[in-house]
C-alpha cells in the first residue's frame, strides 16, 4: 500500500469517527426525550478492485419497531382517555358522598332522604312542636341543596370537557400540522438521498404526543410520507395536497386546520343541561360537532364526532355527550319522582320552583310537566337544579300538620315511602328510559323501587362509572409500564452504552491520528532525502 492510499483509508477513517461522534452525542443528547429513538451510524468499508479504500458514511438508521411502537401509540391514547375521566369524575365522587355507612364522608341522597323520612317519623310525636316542623323543613332543604350540588357539579364538569375538547382539538391540529410540514422534509431529502434521522425523530416526537390526545394510527409511504387516520381508519390530513388540495390554501403549522370544534370559529359553546350534540342538527341549535377538512373544495368539512375515540379528546366527547348527561337525566328523574310522590300522597313539599318569583315573593306556580325530553317546567330535563322546597311549607311549617294532625304525614310515610306496587308503579314510576332533550338516554336502573332504593340505585351506578375509571385506569398504566419498557429495549438510549461507543471512537482516533503522522513524516523524510 502507497502512502497516498494510507493516508486516503486514515482521513476517510477521521471522518467516519466524526460522523460517529454526532450521532451519539444526539443520542446522548436526547436520551430523556419523550418518543425519542436511538440513532445508530452506518459504516462500512469502502473497496475498489479487491482492496480496501477507507469507510463509506451511509445513513443513519432510526432503531424503530414498528409493532411496539403502534402498540404503544394505542396504549397512550388508553390511558390519557382513562386519566382525563378518572380526573374529572374525581369532582362528582367529592360531592356524591358514599353509600358506605362507615365512610364518613358526605351523605348520599339516600342519606339525605332518609333524614327526611326520620324528621317525618319523629314529627308523628309530636305534631306542634314547631322545632319538629322545622327539622323537616332544614332535613328537607339539604336534600334539595345536595340534589342542586350534584346537578351543579355535572354541569361544570360537562362545561369544562367541551372547553377542554375546543383546546384538545386545537393541540391536535398543531401536531397533525407539524407531522405534515416534517414529512415534506423528509420526502424532499429521501428523493435526493440526504440523511432524514434526525427529523424522523422529530416526527416520532410529534407522534408520541399526538397519540396521548387522541387515539390514532400512523402508516409510512414509499416515500417517507406519514398518513394519521383514526383508529377506525378515517383520514386526519396532515397537509392541503394529502387530500388534494393546494398547499398554499393553509399556512402551517397550524391549531385551526384541519378540524375545527367550535360553530362556525366562535369562542367556547356555552353548555346548558337541554343542550347534545346530535349528528345533523343545526350548528347554531346543539353543540357542535367536530369536523375535518374533506378536500372537496377549500371550505368543506365532514362531521367525524363519532370517529374521535381514545386519548384526551375521546374521553372529554364521552364526558360531554354520554356520562355527564346521563347522570343528569338520572338526577332529573329521581327529582321528578320526589316531586310526584310526594304530590300523590297530598303533602307537596317538594316544587319545581316556580311558586316564587325572581324576588322571592310568593306566585302562582306553573304545573310540573313529567314529559322526559322537554325542559322544566315543561317536562323534567334540568328539574335537578330548580327543585326546592315549597314555599308554602317553609314560610309556614305548621302546615305539614294542620291543627296537629298526622294523617298527611302519615300518608306520606306509608306511601310516598312505600316499596309496594301501588306506591311505585303505573305513574308512581320512576322515569328509567327516553330520557333527556335527546330521548336517548336511560337511567339503567328499575324505576319501581322506593324512593329511598332508587336514591341509592343512582348513587351506586354513578359510583360504579367513577370505580370503573379508576380500576381501568390502573390497568392500563401498567400495561403501559410494560410496553414502554420493551419499546425502550429496542429504541430507548442506554447512555451507558454511548459512553462506551465514544472510548471506542477515541481508541479509533488515536490509531487513525498516529497513521496520518506517521505518513506525514514520512512525506516530510522523503521530501528531505530528494531535495
Amino acid at each position: 500500500m502507497d502512502l497516498g492510499s494510507a493516508l486516503s483509508i486514515a482521513s476517510s477513517g477521521l471522518n467516519g469517527i466524526e460522523y460517529q461522534y454526532s450521532v451519539v452525542a444526539q443520542n446522548v443528547a436526547n436520551s430523556s426525550t419523550t418518543g425519542y429513538a436511538a440513532e445508530s451510524a452506518s459504516v462500512t468499508s469502502a473497496v475498489a478492485g479487491n482492496q480496501g479504500t477507507g469507510v463509506r458514511i451511509g445513513k443513519t438508521v432510526v432503531n424503530v419497531s414498528p409493532f411496539l411502537q403502534s402498540s404503544l401509540y394505542t396504549q397512550n391514547a388508553k390511558v390519557s382517555a382513562l386519566t382525563s375521566s378518572s380526573n374529572s369524575l374525581a369532582a362528582v365522587a367529592s360531592v356524591q358522598g358514599s353509600t358506605s355507612a362507615t365512610s364518613g364522608q358526605t351523605q348520599t341522597l339516600s342519606d339525605e332522604l332518609g333524614n327526611v323520612q326520620s324528621a317525618l317519623t319523629s314529627l308523628t310525636s309530636t305534631p306542634l312542636d314547631s322545632s319538629a316542623q322545622t327539622a323537616v323543613i332544614t332535613a328537607a332543604t339539604s336534600l334539595t341543596d345536595t340534589i342542586h350540588t350534584l346537578a351543579s357539579t355535572y354541569t361544570q364538569q360537562r362545561q369544562t370537557a367541551e372547553n377542554t375538547i375546543v383546546s384538545t382539538v386545537s393541540t391536535i391540529n398543531q401536531n397533525l400540522t407539524q407531522i405534515g410540514q416534517l414529512s415534506k422534509q423528509i420526502m424532499g431529502l429521501q428523493a435526493v438521498g440526504a440523511d432524514t434521522s434526525s427529523l424522523e425523530n422529530s416526527r416520532l416526537e410529534v407522534m408520541s404526543d399526538l397519540s396521548s390526545e387522541l387515539g390514532v394510527k400512523f402508516t409510512e409511504t414509499s416515500k417517507g410520507d406519514m398518513i394519521v387516520t383514526t383508529e377506525d381508519g378515517t383520514q386526519l390530513p396532515t397537509r392541503p395536497d394529502q387530500i388534494g388540495l393546494n398547499n398554499n390554501t393553509q399556512t402551517l403549522p397550524s391549531n385551526t386546520w384541519p378540524l375545527s370544534a367550535t360553530n362556525g370559529g366562535t369562542a367556547n359553546t356555552t353548555i346548558t343541561d337541554s343542550m347534545y350534540y346530535k349528528p345533523g342538527d343545526p350548528a347554531n341549535s346543539a353543540i357542535a360537532g367536530i369536523t375535518v377538512a374533506d378536500g372537496t373544495t377549500n371550505t368543506s368539512t365532514t362531521d367525524i364526532t363519532s370517529h374521535l375515540t381514545s386519548g384526551t379528546l375521546g374521553a372529554n366527547i364521552t364526558l360531554r355527550d354520554t356520562t355527564y348527561p346521563t347522570m343528569q337525566a338520572q338526577l332529573d328523574s329521581f327529582s321528578a319522582t320526589l316531586i310526584n310522590r310526594f304530590n300523590n300522597a297530598g303533602m307537596p313539599l317538594f316544587t319545581n320552583g316556580t311558586d316564587v318569583d325572581s324576588s322571592g315573593a310568593p306566585q302562582t306556580p306553573t304545573p310540573q310537566s313529567y314529559n322526559p325530553t322537554q325542559t322544566t317546567p315543561n317536562g323534567i330535563v334540568s328539574l335537578s337544579s330548580a327543585i326546592s322546597v315549597s314555599n308554602s311549607y317553609a314560610t309556614t311549617p305548621s302546615q305539614l300538620a294542620p291543627n296537629g294532625s298526622i294523617s298527611g304525614i302519615t300518608q306520606v310515610l306509608s306511601t310516598t315511602f312505600g316499596t309496594s306496587s301501588a306506591d311505585v308503579d303505573g305513574t308512581l314510576s320512576a322515569p328509567t328510559t327516553g330520557l333527556g332533550p335527546s330521548g336517548t338516554l336511560q337511567t339503567g336502573y328499575s324505576g319501581t323501587q322506593g324512593l329511598v332504593a332508587l336514591a341509592t340505585s343512582l348513587t351506586s351506578a354513578q359510583g360504579a362509572v367513577i370505580g370503573t375509571a379508576g380500576t381501568n385506569l390502573t390497568y392500563a398504566t401498567a400495561v403501559q409500564t410494560t410496553i414502554n419498557a420493551k419499546v425502550t429495549n429496542v429504541s430507548g438510549v442506554n447512555v451507558n452504552n454511548e459512553m462506551a461507543k465514544i472510548v471506542a471512537l477515541q481508541n479509533a482516533y488515536t490509531a487513525n491520528a498516529k497513521i496520518i503522522s506517521s505518513v506525514q513524516t514520512m512525506f516530510s523524510a522523503l521530501l528531505n532525502a530528494i531535495n
